[in-house]
């Protein structure tokens, strides 16, 4: 296998002249580097990905800014960033899963400064996002999945929240409810103005009003067993509750067994319809889970496509995208005591 050392010999020049034509530390003449290509091209040599990266000043990887990692990655994210990832391998680009901690500021400055990543994506948007904030500051190209409160000069694709919510109350509806309560993520989620908890509660709420619907919201940790404690005060507090809608997976199942184990039939006495979710974790519950499943795969090419087209100067366009979540219907919801039928609330057994 051919050296630099072998390249620099056929080349009649010293080794550092064969460095500095390939990491571009300091100019070569033409004529020099003319020869130093011939002779690499003849000696079969590769220079290795540190050098090309030097040489063009990237690095060719994209950075996913992800934050509290500890919590790991929901099904439907871990849809977006199996997608992201074959999107930025499809066009010669690697894409690092970069967790973020506690001081969120101080490590997105150090990933700016330090220039480790030709581009970023930013998950799990804030409605006022300090991450943006730095990036938008800095001259490094980026993306969001999800929106801060004033998206419109940002590049960005995320869920239609208020078609997804619209959707899944309206399949309720449709079956014959209308006491419909919600399981969101934690008061802390909402809070910190993560978007989507925003977003689907202000919906939740606006939705149920327009129907003249009691509007019945109930935070949760992402755990089974705060699914349980939630729906065991849901039920005491709403006895006529007949369905469910959530937007955390592992409370929704902890809800279900609780539902199942004080001798409620889903979906005969409870419907559950998980949103910003996925078929994939909804075959995971008995009975199978109905969701609103969300467009991770589209998601994570649009924002991958879009950022590395940015990176390029080849962007034709402002990425601006809105995509709902996809119903789902499988064994977990079915008809309120308000369908065509059904005259009386059922009764759930304890």
């Amino acid at each position: 296998m051919a050296t630099m050392n072998d390249v620099a010999k056929l080349a009649g020049v010293s080794v550092s002249t064969v460095s500095y034509a390939l990491t571009g530390v300091r100019p070569v003449g033409d004529k020099t580097r003319a020869r130093i290509q011939a002779a690499m091209d003849e000696l079969g040599y590769q220079p290795n990905a540190i050098a090309r990266s030097l040489a063009s000043r990237r690095t060719r990887i994209i950075a996913l800014l992800f934050p509290a990692i500890e919590h790991g990655l929901s099904g439907a994210a871990l849809e977006f960033v199996t997608a992201a990832a074959e999107a930025a391998r499809e066009q010669g680009y690697h894409l690092v899963l970069w967790p973020i901690g506690n001081d969120e500021v101080s490590e997105t400055r150090d990933l700016i400064q330090q220039r480790l990543a030709d581009g970023v994506v930013v998950m799990e948007v804030r409605l006022e996002d300090p991450r943006v904030t730095l990036l938008g500051q800095s001259t490094t190209p980026f993306t969001l999945i999800g929106r801060t409160a004033e998206p419109a000069g940002l590049d960005h694709a995320d869920i239609d929240f208020d078609a997804t919510v619209a959707g899944a109350i309206d399949h309720l509806v449709e079956l014959g409810h209308r006491s419909i309560a919600f399981l969101s993520r934690s008061s802390a989620s909402r809070d910190s103005g993560y978007g989507p908890a925003v977003r689907t509660e202000e919906a939740f709420e606006k939705y149920m009003t327009d129907r003249d619907l009691p509007v019945v919201i109930r935070h949760c940790e992402g755990t089974a067993d705060a699914g349980r404690t939630a729906l065991t005060e849901l039920t005491v507090a709403h006895p006529d509750l007949t369905a469910l809608v959530t937007m955390n997976d592992p409370a929704t199942f902890g809800a279900m067994a609780e539902l199942l184990d004080r001798g409620h039939r889903i979906p005969d006495d409870v419907s559950v319809l998980s949103i910003v979710s996925s078929p994939k974790v909804g075959a995971l519950s008995h009975p199978r889970l109905t969701t609103m499943c969300a467009p991770g795969t589209e998601l994570g090419r649009l924002g991958v496509t879009s950022l590395i087209e940015r990176i390029e100067g080849t962007q034709a366009a402002p990425l601006h995208e809105l995509i709902p979540c996809r119903l789902d219907v499988q064994a977990t919801t079915g008809p309120g005591p308000f369908a065509s039928g059904r005259l009386e609330h059922p009764q759930g057994g304890t």
